[in-house]
């Protein structure tokens, strides 16, 4: 195992604490890690990680763990306390045996959470990447609590303690955190955590039932219950007269994601809606979607800001899933063609712009657009001149990034150049032409600065301005985005 990364300090202390001026034992905190754990150095200069520390504060540690050059710890005091740090508001967050392992930042306010992620993403693209933004964008944020729509709870019948557990895993545990309240799930979610633990435990089903995954729409709640062997008549009649009460729609998953089904058919579909392009986007509980929907709308609106798609434009929608960003785009440009790796997101992004090609008034029909499956992680500079010049472009890549795709247009832009050891111009990219602007939607940013340094370095482009997005508030996850202008 490697050392965790550490991170430059994301707010300032009120005073500097020399480490060699500590009582024996005390530790100062500089900086946090991608674990938000606390960073600090000991005398000899050797790095601890310190789980429940906060930057700027002294603290005394337990190590558990040593290597040569690091050590990781836990908190055993406080001796002087962040500014910023806060008391959690669920009970099941914590360093406390059995807390739960869905949040990591509970305890540090969500205006310093923006501020390390935003630090995070800045030494991320300047470290991996070599690349400074020219301008650094206002940080997104949204609700705090209630935000997360989409969740995968574990489920487990515990023998020796009688009951049914329905929840996140407990901190670096396999085991399931036992959770009676969940203030980072919506509220009416929240309030059907313990009439779930009830309802399985009531099934003849209750030992082989894993997984309930949670799909929230704008007016539908989801809940796919994975079921390892056949359900009996009584345990389908239970399902729904809990979905009756609770305003649930059940679908049933005994195998893999592609044997998902609604227990009953009808009703109304699972949808979100984006407002500001009077897009409705319909989906089924297992397809991807972005976790905070307050969020995405503000996401999908700034970037197609950024992006300034002009009516005679083509733009490319890259890993475009199942139109998220696709969609708003064909209500501004002339053609827009959509490429995602999955088969199954390919045929509900045609379907979902068939459905708002019908329901648009027409003064507002979109734009000609296309969609195409691919594997987008084999990307090269001969398939990225097969798809045509396009004027802008949207890459909104999964964790692992979108390196092929940058290569491949780092690539022929060094072949046209004629730099050294480069390869030949593939056939027609004479006439082809590289976009003017890439906006570059990020779940990783240490995947989005590897790909900004291709992008900057080899590809001729800068970076005019990037930005963190709180996706998900009080867990260590970072989302960004960045602009990238044709030099």
């Amino acid at each position: 195992m490697s050392a965790p990364k550490e991170l430059s300090p994301s707010f300032e202390p009120t005073e500097q604490n020399a480490q060699d001026n500590l009582p024996e034992g005390w530790l100062h905190v500089q900086s946090m890690d991608l674990d938000a754990q606390g960073v600090a150095r000991k005398p000899d200069g050797k790095v601890v990680f310190i789980d429940g520390a906060l930057p700027f504060e002294l603290v005394t540690a337990n190590t558990h763990r040593k290597k040569n050059n690091w050590e990781q710890a836990s908190l055993v005091a406080i001796h002087r306390e962040s500014s910023q740090r806060v008391r959690p508001d669920c009970p099941h967050f914590g360093l406390h045996a059995g807390a739960c392992g869905g949040c990591k930042m509970q305890h540090l306010h969500v205006g310093a959470q923006v501020a390390v992620k935003q630090r995070v993403l800045e030494d991320n693209l300047w470290h991996l990447g070599k690349v400074k933004a020219e301008t650094m964008l206002r940080p997104i944020e949204g609700p705090a609590w209630g935000y997360r729509y989409r969740a995968r709870l574990a489920v487990r019948h515990v023998i020796k303690k009688g009951q049914v557990l329905v929840g996140f895993h407990e901190r670096k545990s396999r085991y399931i955190a036992d959770m009676q309240t969940c203030k980072i799930l919506p509220p009416h979610v929240d309030a059907m955590l313990m009439p779930l633990r009830a309802l399985i435990a009531s099934l003849d089903a209750r030992d082989t039932c894993p997984q309930i995954e949670l799909a929230c729409g704008d007016t539908v709640t989801a809940l796919v219950l994975r079921h390892l062997e056949p359900l009996s008549a009584e345990d389908i009649a239970r399902l729904r007269a809990f979905g009756a009460e609770h305003h649930v729609q059940w679908w049933l998953q005994p195998k893999g994601p592609d044997t998902v089904k609604l227990l009953d058919e009808g009703g109304e579909p699972l949808s979100y809606a984006l407002p500001d392009f009077g897009i409705t986007m319909p989906f089924k509980p297992t397809d991807f979607t972005q976790v905070n929907p307050h969020i995405n709308r503000v996401l999908v609106s700034r970037a197609l800001r950024l992006l300034d798609v002009q009516p005679h434009e083509r733009v490319i929608d890259w890993f475009c899933g199942l139109g998220n960003f696709t969609l708003p785009l064909a209500t501004q440009a002339r053609e827009v063609l959509g490429i995602e790796g999955s088969e199954a997101l390919v045929a509900r992004s045609r379907e979902n712009y068939a459905l708002n090609q019908d329901q648009a008034p027409d003064h507002k029909a979109l734009a000609a657009t296309d969609f195409v499956a691919r594997n987008l992680f084999e990307m090269t500079p001969e398939m990225l001149v097969a798809d045509g010049a396009a004027d802008k472009w949207l890459v909104d890549p999964p964790r692992e990034g979108a390196f092929a795709l940058a290569k491949a247009l780092a690539d022929i832009e060094q072949a046209r150049i004629g730099a050294e050891g480069a390869g030949p111009l593939p056939s027609g990219a004479e006439g082809w032409t590289p976009p003017k602007r890439i906006v570059y939607v990020s779940c990783n940013p240490a995947t989005l600065a590897r790909d900004a340094g291709l992008l900057v370095h080899l590809a001729g482009y800068r970076c005019t301005a990037a930005g963190m997005v709180n996706m998900f508030p009080h867990t260590a996850h970072v989302e960004s985005m960045a602009v990238f202008e044709r030099v």
